[in-house]
């Protein structure tokens, strides 16, 4: 069957989109599986990346799926979905295999990174494991709807490899600005995903369900470029060439939210950083995301953080 054409979504508004999304590393530890030995991986409420620096075996999910892994191969996995990584015995299909449960009270710690050891024998399948959130706003994730794992092989020269590595490198080395250097590098791997899921739409869509219709795109990526200008129901609606009704069902049905609900949550994250930056009056804050009342700010602020926005100011001081 042929393949389906790559997606429309303009290069304009994917550059836009993957330029503002904001990746943050929760977390990124080794693992290490001998033969005969099965790690088990809990699911995580964020995404999960493994990267296979080294061996092979298979990957088993939720007991549905079960694939062969061989070095460079990435696999993003859903928001709470086990994943058990297998190394069988060569030549032995009937050995026992041992399962060792990917948790912290079984780790070594090196360094600030947790190791995983499922097994002590040679050789080793060797992973780059962990857990992270690609978002716009302060809960929109770009991959929070997956429902089953992507599993993308790549080629050395992708250089994937080298970049997990110095992120390792930098959270190990607990530097100023390591989280960020981290942040970075994660945000190049995710691209060379995005450029590879462009091929077709069939892998895009099921990649990317938030970004898959162009129209809702092309307002997605107004309202993130600029949350605080005066988006309507009526202007989006206009930028995405549909009628209101037309447009209120595609987006809720693409992103998962309401238009202005979404908006909202992207104005308060942009209120939550200026906050955070100690620059600006809460005045000027309220009015750089779209308020003409700082009482109505303030009460969309704590609806969503939790604090008043001078409360949090202060804390995001000390």
């Amino acid at each position: 069957m042929a393949t389906r054409a790559t997606p429309s979504v303009s290069q304009n508004d994917l550059n836009g989109l993957i330029t503002l999304l904001d990746v943050q590393v929760i977390g990124l530890s080794e693992c290490l599986v001998s033969p005969g030995f099965k790690l088990v991986i809990d699911g995580h409420s964020a995404p999960g990346l493994h990267y296979i620096i080294a061996g092979s075996g298979k990957i088993h999910v939720r007991d549905e799926l079960s694939m062969e892994l061989k070095p460079h191969t990435l696999i993003i996995a859903p928001p709470k979905c086990p994943l058990e990584i297998e190394v069988p015995v060569p030549d032995d299909s009937n050995a026992m295999i041992t399962r060792v449960l990917a948790r912290t009270e079984y780790a070594q710690m090196v360094d600030s990174i947790y190791r995983f050891n499922a097994g002590e024998s040679e050789p080793k399948t060797i992973m780059i494991c962990g857990h992270f959130q690609a978002l716009y706003g302060s809960s929109l994730d770009l991959f929070g709807t997956l429902s089953s794992p992507i599993i993308e092989h790549f080629d050395p020269d992708d250089h994937l490899e080298s970049r997990l590595k110095a992120m390792l490198d930098e959270l190990m080395a607990q530097e100023i600005g390591a989280g960020a250097m981290a942040a970075a590098l994660l945000k190049q791997v995710i691209v060379a995903l995005l450029r590879r899921s462009l091929k077709s739409n069939d892998l895009w869509e099921a990649r990317f369900s938030i970004l898959s219709d162009p129209k809702v795109a092309r307002a997605f990526a107004e309202m993130v470029a600029d949350p605080g200008a005066n988006h309507t129901i009526r202007s989006l609606a206009d930028t995405a060439n549909m009628s209101r009704s037309t447009f209120m069902a595609r987006f809720t049905n693409a992103i998962g939210r309401a238009p202005m609900q979404l908006l909202r949550d992207l104005r308060m994250k942009q209120a939550a950083s200026q906050l955070g930056m100690g620059s600006y009056t809460i005045d000027q804050v309220a009015r750089n995301c779209g308020y003409a009342s700082r009482a109505g700010f303030a009460r969309a602020f704590k609806d969503i953080y939790g604090a008043e926005p001078r409360d949090y100011r202060e804390v995001k001081r000390t």
